[in-house]
């Protein structure tokens, strides 16, 4: 269920808010264009131009930006390895070597 702060947000604009949230968190999450994005879209059926979709991009984006980098690994947070290999006197060892 959406708050009444989100839907005042995208109040007045033509498409649902689920649908602008959908197309500008794909245009910043992921490295892909606005011509693209606009292509995502109707192969679902929704036909929306990519100027459209710059527009939505500048007037939301920020705030979507914002979240994604939050999500984002920081400095001090756990990496984990699969595997490791190692030389030892010339000599590889690890996972898969002989």
């Amino acid at each position: 269920m959406r708050s009444p702060a989100a839907g005042s947000l995208y109040a007045g604009f033509r498409f649902p808010a689920e649908v602008i949230s959908h197309a500008v968190w794909v245009y910043f999450r992921f490295p892909v264009s606005l011509r693209m994005v606009e292509e995502m879209l109707a192969a679902r059926g929704i036909v929306v131009s990519h100027e459209t979709v710059r527009q939505w991009a500048l007037k939301f984006g920020q705030e979507f930006a914002n979240r994604i980098r939050r999500r984002l690994p920081r400095v001090g947070d756990k990496w984990h390895l699969d595997e490791v290999a190692i030389k030892i006197a010339g000599r590889s060892t690890g996972s898969g070597m002989p």
